[in-house]
């Protein structure tokens, strides 16, 4: 089948790409919006299928039409854009031609699947969608099992969630909920939750996280809630020099995820 092309940027199809921007949007339809060649191979590497990929050829850098080719393969449509058409759709800064329409990502409790000893990150409250992008792609190196977004202001599907993931978003199991129902689902399950905070003695290098373990990290402005602390099994903090009592969240979890790496090693 030939691709469909699109040179005008009123076309319908582009109307329904701008409005998965909108959170009510990508619930509603079960869809989010993903751009970059970089974020759409990884995504099709972790077996995600888009429905539908549009590329610019005027935009596109020399390893894109392998992307695209891949997606073709994989069974998704294949969209032409004219550079105006793109420009209507992209919403990231210096564009390189590939934007795609995603399943939304995100598992129910039902779907998770965990090994014997389980590594978790909790992440409570965070608003930004590039600090949990940004912890997402953290996760994804250190090899977390689960990322649990509890009461967290945005959805997985932001597309600047998805960016700031640098599509890892696709590529690490995700489960958003609330905080009561994440620390119940931990505690059935004897999973220890190592909680960090400024107002403890104990530093992050002095509990084991070799079992099975989550580390919780809370809000940016607020960090872990009281019910949350009290909930959790330990309390950590990251020792600082500095004036400044605390650090971003996605530093502070990505400290403390390695901390646990370098005790899980064999």
């Amino acid at each position: 089948m030939a691709d469909l092309h699109i040179t005008s940027p009123s076309n319908p199809r582009l109307k329904e790409l701008v409005a998965l921007r909108r959170r009510r949007t990508r619930e509603e339809t079960g869809t989010t919006v993903l751009e970059g060649t970089e974020e759409l191979t990884l995504a099709l590497e972790a077996g995600v299928t888009p429905f539908a990929v549009y590329h610019c050829p005027e935009l596109m850098q020399d390893y894109g039409p392998e992307a695209v080719e891949a997606a073709r393969a994989a069974g998704a449509t294949v969209v032409e854009l004219s550079r105006a058409a793109f420009d209507k759709v992209a919403y990231r800064e210096g564009p390189d031609g590939v934007l795609a329409k995603m399943p939304a990502p995100g598992l129910t409790w039902d779907e998770v699947e965990l090994p014997a000893h389980p590594f978790v990150l909790l992440v409570e409250g965070v608003e930004k969608p590039g600090n949990l992008g940004a912890m997402l792609r953290t996760a994804d190196a250190a090899g977390v099992d689960l990322v649990v977004a509890a009461d967290c202001v945005t959805d997985w599907g932001n597309p600047n969630v998805v960016r700031g993931s640098k599509g890892t978003v696709f590529s690490v199991p995700v489960v958003a909920t609330t905080r009561t129902e994440a620390w119940a689902w931990l505690g059935e399950r004897g999973i220890a939750v190592v909680a960090t905070t400024p107002d403890t003695e104990t530093l992050h290098t002095d509990v084991d996280y070799s079992g099975a373990v989550a580390v919780a990290v809370g809000s940016e402005k607020y960090g872990l809630t009281t019910a949350a602390l009290a909930a959790s099994d330990h309390r950590v903090r990251i020792p600082m020099v500095g004036q400044a009592n605390s650090l971003n969240v996605a530093t502070s979890a990505a400290i403390v995820l390695y901390e646990a790496v370098r005790q899980r090693r064999p």
